[in-house]
């Protein structure tokens, strides 16, 4: 079943001349704003010099800087009166970055989240529950608005208060959930210490992650803790935010909607194309945006194109799940290391709880690696077990980073407990 049928199932020869069209009409409406202006008329770039999908190689990059150093209406290319709402990152370092929206984007960007949501079995007689924060972050609005373009029963739970949360599933029979996977473990944790089955007291049948990166066996960990079943999502605040790919009940790679959005997938250092299959950042271009459209955008989120056809019948292709982020990466002792490497080997370990954390410090003169990870609630405080579980996970480490750490197996609830996006890693590096 589809919800938007003229766009999930069309042709791919359909499918790309509708973003040919698009792409035309975008260039149109970009140009209108100083930035893209600039860049138009140093490239000698039109909608009628952009025929293909290939020429949109013609088009140079546009990267979070661009954003950044134009801040806060260089990239506006409609007028400001049309403008019903902004999103914006903190801009703890610098300007953030912000997208400014019209009704029509709010509009498209509320259908393409209800497309996801019907895609995993959520219908009008379902109770979603919302964990994300609201406000400037995304995951608030953008599911809030997709889900009530559904028609499902809207509970805006925002972030925090676990047993807030609980309470609410329980009182208002909630069917689905959206939060991160940090957050998600931390629910199941305190459905246990109060003693509650979510199997046998709650109605809860379909969980939504995403924002933060995680691996397959997080997502069982979940999906077995909950009773649920736990999709994917992949979004970003450049691209709207919540609604930019999603699983379907297949769970075999995210649907990335190509009426919405054209996808590319480079090489970060040569920014070459690849072709699918290969890991690389991905680029994306929107083509259903008015006020503020965004062209080639480097999301330094690394993935590949899924090569095949999805079994669900759907034409968009897909994407894998995120290895990580071209800046998540940090190198030590020459390796290039991603925080998700390692949370595949400690997850696969169930002695050990989810709560994680990798420090990098300089000693001497050499770069160490230590990482620190709680051991699970029932777990022996026999000294010579803790020291051979110690020693194994140390190797199983060592032959997937080809680094090898100092690991610390600390009580449960002795590292930081954050009901928001987990912090991972911490490089005192960069701190000296």
């Amino acid at each position: 079943m589809y919800w938007q049928s003229e766009f999930e199932v069309l042709p791919r020869p359909e499918l790309e001349k509708l973003q040919i069209q698009r792409l035309k009409k975008t260039i149109d409406i970009a140009g209108h704003s100083p930035f893209y202006s600039d860049v138009f008329k140093k490239e000698k770039i039109s909608s009628s010099s952009v025929n293909s999908l290939e020429d949109l190689k013609k088009i140079p990059f546009t990267t979070k800087d661009d954003l950044r150093n134009n801040y806060p209406y260089g990239l506006v290319a409609g007028d400001l009166k049309s403008g019903v709402r902004l999103h914006s990152s903190s801009g703890t370092t610098g300007n953030p970055t912000v997208i400014f929206h019209s009704q029509h984007d709010l509009d498209s960007w509320a259908n393409l989240v209800a497309r996801c949501l019907y895609m995993v079995g959520l219908r009008d007689t379902d109770v979603f529950q919302n964990s994300s924060g609201y406000g400037m972050f995304t995951g608030g609005l953008g599911f809030q608005y997709g889900a009530e373009r559904l028609g499902a029963l809207t509970v805006p739970a925002a972030a925090g208060n676990s047993k807030r949360q609980i309470k609410l599933i329980m009182d208002f029979g909630t069917t689905a959930v959206h939060a991160i996977p940090s957050y998600a473990s931390r629910l199941a944790e305190v459905f246990s210490n109060m003693g509650i089955d979510p199997a046998k007291e709650t109605k809860l049948k379909t969980l939504i992650i995403g924002a933060e990166p995680h691996t397959e066996a997080q997502r069982q960990r979940i999906e077995n803790l909950l009773s649920v079943k736990a999709y994917n999502s992949f979004g970003m605040s450049e691209m709207n935010g919540p609604g930019v790919a999603f699983e379907c009940t297949y769970q075999n790679g995210l649907h990335l909607w190509e009426d919405a959005f054209i996808m590319e997938i480079i090489d970060p250092d040569t920014l070459e194309p690849l072709p699918d299959g290969e890991v690389g950042e991905l680029v994306l271009t929107t083509l259903d945006r008015e006020l503020m459209p965004l062209l080639r955008y480097r999301t330094r989120d690394l993935t590949r194109i899924l090569p095949g056809d999805c079994p669900c019948g759907r034409t968009h292709r897909r994407i894998d799940r995120l290895k990580g982020r071209s800046d998540d990466m940090f190198i030590v002792k020459g390796v290039n290391i991603f925080p998700l490497q390692i949370e595949k080997i400690l997850l696969n370990h169930k002695e050990l709880s989810n709560n994680y954390l990798i420090i990098i410090e300089t000693i001497g003169n050499n770069d160490e690696l230590t990482i620190e990870v709680e051991l699970g609630e029932m777990f022996t405080d026999d000294y010579s077990v803790l020291q051979q579980l110690t020693k194994n996970i140390t190797h199983e480490l060592r032959d997937e980073i080809l680094v090898t750490p100092r690991l610390k197996l600390v009580e449960k609830g002795s590292l930081p407990q954050s009901e928001g996006k987990a912090v991972r890693v911490n490089d005192l590096r960069s701190k000296n």
